[in-house]
């Protein structure tokens, strides 16, 4: 039998169709993802650090660690890396919402194929990373921002003030670890990375405290 409308009356086993939910905002994306689109977004010949913090918001904390502990892998640029650094560790030990550097450094351009290079090498170690990264043992986000803070400051100036050729290489790889774990929320991660960086400071405070009793030494002799 046909309703007044002329159409046929709907089985109550017909399928319902539902209205796709809308995508949660607050969705936690890959650092692979967000470098990925930092890349894709940069301004063709240069770039600056206030267009580089200004897409970021909360994580750009995060992000700018990321970043700035690639670069300081290599040698000849670990000092001003772990410089730069010490800029957003006191920031986030403050809890500012993002971090603020001087008007010289945020106006200043930077070469965009040094940021793609940088991104081009990190962002498929990250894919691979990911496969095992993911949001475990979440912490609440002020707290953690801050012992996060504490952690990058104390190994930046670590980095920057070692007298040992080549030193800066493990603290960089270990801010790294951090500032993904940071940027994923993963708490277990993160654990990794504050026993490595507890070791780490162990190990340079033990060969600092060797190169000044070798100097001590050699300052008998003569």
């Amino acid at each position: 039998m046909r309703n007044p409308t002329g159409c046929a009356p709907r089985s109550n086993d017909a399928p319902v169709l539902k209205s796709a939910s809308p995508p949660d905002k607050n969705a936690l994306i890959p650092a692979s993802e967000v470098l990925q689109r930092l890349h894709d977004e940069a301004p063709p010949d240069h770039f600056t650090l206030g267009w580089l913090v200004g897409g970021l918001h909360r994580r750009a904390f995060g992000v700018v660690l990321l970043l700035l502990a690639v670069v300081a892998v290599a040698p000849g640029v670990s000092i001003v890396a772990g410089l730069l650094m010490m800029v957003p560790a006191f920031q986030m030990i403050k809890g500012q919402r993002a971090p603020v550097f001087p008007r010289r450094i945020v106006a200043h351009p930077f070469p965009t194929p040094h940021l793609a290079a940088v991104v081009q090498r990190a962002v498929p170690l990250l894919r691979y990373l990911e496969r095992f990264i993911h949001p475990r043992w979440r912490t609440p986000f002020e707290p953690t921002k801050r012992l996060v803070g504490v952690v990058v400051l104390i190994l930046s100036a670590a980095m920057v003030f070692s007298p040992i050729p080549f030193s800066n290489v493990v603290p960089a790889l270990v801010l790294a670890l951090t500032a993904l774990a940071y940027l994923e929320e993963d708490g277990v991660l993160l654990s990794i990375a504050l026993i490595a960086a507890f070791i780490v400071l162990a190990l340079a405070s033990a060969a600092v405290w060797e190169t000044v009793r070798g100097a001590e030494w050699i300052g008998r002799i003569w």
